[in-house]
């Protein structure tokens, strides 16, 4: 059955709403980090080399984004996997490049750290990020990195997602504290690189903002091709040019 990324919205709350009146089913992998969960990983565990079905990624890699608001306003978002490694609490992660601007100028600049463990599980090591207003600096709220100040790793995308799982994406207490829920993996989602089927679909939250609610399509072999705030200001963001485009 096709599905219209507005079905599937329809479709994300009322899992949402079966969820809470639930347990999480059998096999949600009750390993995966939650809330504020210490983890100790071991760096001979982690490979630079991502081969999540999800979110594959080699250097060189460029995601090309196009976000609009409820007033209009659009934001051009570059992702691109660069060429080198950095070491985050011993652990060999690849750097991840996201720069955001409206009309050229640069809105939003970030870099982000990701490994993958034996398992296949993609996890988030950190970011350095920078806001800017009228092309100036303006906040670094939101950096962390595993190992500093408390932070800790999150996962981005389990290796074998299942209806019903949850775990944090990033932990540093009062800064980041984002997390996810698995609603489905056979989803559609459409953008102008494609139509996409037997997507994941994540409900992401944060406890720092509850009432802000993203739903994330996530494309086999591709990576994030659509996210939709339903909630608060509302926005669409979707791939306009994949790797290998």
């Amino acid at each position: 059955m096709t599905r219209t990324p507005q079905v599937a919205v329809a479709l994300a709350a009322a899992a949402v709403f079966a969820l809470s009146a639930c347990e999480s089913p059998a096999g949600a992998a009750t390993a995966l980090p939650q809330g504020g969960d210490r983890v100790t990983l071991d760096p001979a565990d982690f490979t630079v080399n991502v081969t999540n079905r999800y979110w594959p990624m080699e250097k060189g890699d460029r995601w090309v984004y196009e976000e609009r608001d409820e007033t209009g306003a659009l934001t051009h978002d570059e992702v691109t996997v660069l060429d080198k490694t950095e070491k985050i609490n011993g652990i060999e992660a690849l750097a991840v490049h996201d720069l955001a601007t409206q009309d050229g100028v640069t809105v939003e600049d970030t870099m982000d750290w990701y490994a993958q463990d034996s398992d296949g599980n993609l996890w988030y090591l950190g970011e350095k990020t920078t806001e800017y207003q009228n092309g100036q600096p303006s906040s670094t709220a939101g950096s962390w990195q595993y190992g500093v100040d408390g932070a800790q790793a999150g996962i981005a995308l389990p290796a074998e997602p299942k209806a019903g799982m949850t775990y944090r994406q990033e932990y540093l207490k009062g800064e980041a504290e984002d997390r996810a829920t698995v609603l489905s993996t056979d989803e559609q989602a459409q953008t102008p690189t494609g139509i996409y089927t037997g997507a994941l679909l994540t409900r992401d939250t944060t406890p720092l903002e509850p009432d802000l609610v993203e739903l994330k399509w996530y494309a086999p072999g591709v990576g994030p091709v659509l996210t939709l705030t339903p909630s608060g200001e509302q926005t669409r963001e979707q791939l306009v040019e994949a790797p290998d485009d």
